[in-house]
């Protein structure tokens, strides 16, 4: 393993101040699961790696019901799945946060860092952008807002600037009569990366019978994961039945844009969007009825 400096960073200044001194030559680290065996295999190149999980922002995890969840970016999945108003209020995160490794990366993984990591297949980054959830960047310039779905410009890529670090994830309060959902296909248990994501949120009306608006997004058929924003037009104002449904998943395919890898073929890939597109918006749709 290639030899770098190790600092233990205190505050968000003082880390972008590191940051924008070294450049592409820092990383940050916080559970580590990605960068430390990105370092071993030396597909990263490092001077510094800036441990930032004693910054009280980047470990923030507070729920309110009118403002929503913040979520910092050091925060552990394990602590996510184990609060249980976040169980509540946001099933498909949670429904990513437990499938994410085994129980051993999950106590040190951090959704903020499956964010970061910009990998394609990421589990925690189809659900974020159906819940319509905002990144909050603290850089040289002060802080800036993006939404996630336009965080991720690339596989292992993301919006981030000389300086700039990922400080929390910001996801609105549920609206009534709303719920979320996501999952993915692997070809075995042993082979941990998604050969399609998908995942789904819905608002229904009063008497749950008519969609009031939805978001489907999509993992691991792109180079970044996908907000499937026509196939989530779609649905609103829709009576709920198997044909609006399928009508949606038919969208969400035609966005595809996978690659064959020994994980599987494009046209399997196209074929599970649709499959799993119908699964996660009726996985969610049952969750309001649910909740009733």
């Amino acid at each position: 393993m290639q030899a770098y400096e190790y600092i233990d960073a205190k505050t968000v200044s003082e880390t972008v101040a590191l940051l924008d001194e070294k450049g592409d030559k820092a990383r940050l680290l916080a559970g580590g699961t990605d960068i430390i065996v990105q370092a071993r295999e030396g597909r990263r190149t490092l001077d510094w790696m800036i441990d930032i999980k004693s910054i009280p922002e980047v470990n923030e995890l507070a729920y309110d019901s009118d403002t929503g969840l913040t979520l910092g970016a050091a925060v552990p999945c394990y602590q996510i799945y184990a609060a249980d108003a976040i169980c509540e209020t946001y099933p498909g995160l949670v429904d990513a946060t437990k499938i994410i490794g085994g129980t051993a990366i999950q106590g040190r993984a951090a959704v903020g860092g499956n964010l970061c990591n910009a990998s394609p297949a990421a589990d925690c980054i189809p659900p974020l952008i159906v819940l319509n959830a905002t990144c909050i960047i603290a850089g040289p310039n002060g802080e800036r807002e993006i939404s996630v779905e336009d965080f991720c410009t690339g596989p292992g890529q993301t919006v981030l600037a000389k300086g700039e670090m990922l400080v929390s994830i910001k996801i609105p309060a549920p609206q009534k009569n709303s719920s979320s959902y996501y999952l993915r296909f692997i070809p075995r248990n042993e082979m941990d990366i998604a050969v399609v994501g998908a995942g789904a949120s819905v608002v229904l009306d009063d008497a749950k019978q008519r969609i009031v608006s939805a978001r489907i997004a999509l993992g691991a058929v792109a180079p970044t994961p996908l907000f499937a924003e026509e196939a989530s037009a779609l649905l609103a104002g829709k009576e709920i039945s198997d044909a609006v449904i399928d009508e949606a998943a038919q969208a969400a395919q035609v966005i595809a844009r996978p690659i064959s890898d020994m994980r599987g073929t494009a046209e399997q890939r196209t074929h599970l969007v649709g499959v799993l597109t119908r699964r996660a918006l009726n996985g969610a749709l049952q969750r309001v009825r649910d909740a009733a």
